[in-house]
């Protein structure tokens, strides 16, 4: 599994160069404040919220002395917004109390903080400290119990069985990479099997979703569409500015990394 693991890890890094967090932020605060508003929302609809917030509250310090039916109204639209502003409101009064106002980066003080589960210490340390950490999302989850690289579900444990098969360096662009691919290709209700790269290492192949290429190819959802689907073989014409950014032997190993 170890070899597997690590070849797939490598075909997502051809198929997503650009991996990488899609919250907006500027510094851990806005980090942390954004990963805990995206629960049950997407990042899109929380980076259209979070501008007016943090200008309203630019620091941990004044947002820890915020009135919370203010902070309700301004993150409304990511939902949950009472329980959303109530986390947020904790998580700065505990930066305050705790770290004299700013955010910590170790997992063992960042998980102490309201609102700070394993998921959204791992997103801040991965991207805002450059700290290796496996992003436990729902999109990970699944993703990885599909491929057969887990049956775990609490996400504590597959964190710890991953973190066993990869380089530790890769933990984070391993879950950019995962990520990116859930929401693009292997979609929670119906994944676009036929059209994807990773099939041959998949054992979830025309179980997750429709195996004819045909069918599985409307599912996929990127701008870099075409670019997948060359990948996975089925768009021969294709030449896009990633293939002159693919030396031979990158673009040997993809080809030869289904094979092995």
């Amino acid at each position: 599994m170890v070899r597997r693991a690590r070849r797939i890890n490598r075909t997502l890094a051809v198929a997503y160069p650009n991996a990488h967090c899609e919250l907006d932020f500027r510094n851990p605060y806005e980090l942390a404040v954004a990963t805990i508003l995206s629960a049950q929302c997407t990042d899109a609809r929380v980076n259209m919220t979070t501008p007016a917030l943090f200008a309203k509250f630019p620091s941990p310090a004044d947002l820890a002395v915020a009135n919370q039916e203010e902070v309700e109204e301004l993150v409304r639209p990511t939902g949950f917004y009472r329980n959303k502003a109530a986390n947020i409101i904790g998580f700065a009064q505990g930066v305050m109390e705790q770290h004299g106002g700013e955010v910590p980066g170790t997992l063992e003080e960042l998980v102490k903080l309201p609102g700070v589960g394993r998921k959204t210490a791992n997103v801040v340390l991965g991207n805002a400290f450059g700290v290796p950490g496996l992003t436990v999302d729902t999109h990970f989850g699944r993703l990885v119990r599909r491929m057969g690289l887990t049956e775990q579900e609490d996400p504590v444990r597959v964190e710890h069985e991953m973190m066993e098969v990869l380089p530790r360096a890769e933990w984070t662009w391993f879950s950019h990479r995962l990520i990116f691919h859930g929401r693009r290709v292997c979609h929670s209700r119906r994944a676009a099997c036929g059209a994807c790269f990773l099939a041959a290492d998949c054992p979830s192949y025309g179980v997750a979703g429709p195996a004819e290429p045909e069918t599985a190819e409307k599912l996929i959802k990127s701008d870099d569409r075409e670019w997948l689907l060359y990948l996975a073989g089925l768009n021969d014409g294709y030449s896009g500015e990633e293939l002159s950014a693919l030396d031979d032997g990158d673009s040997a190993h993809n080809t030869t990394a289904a094979q092995d």
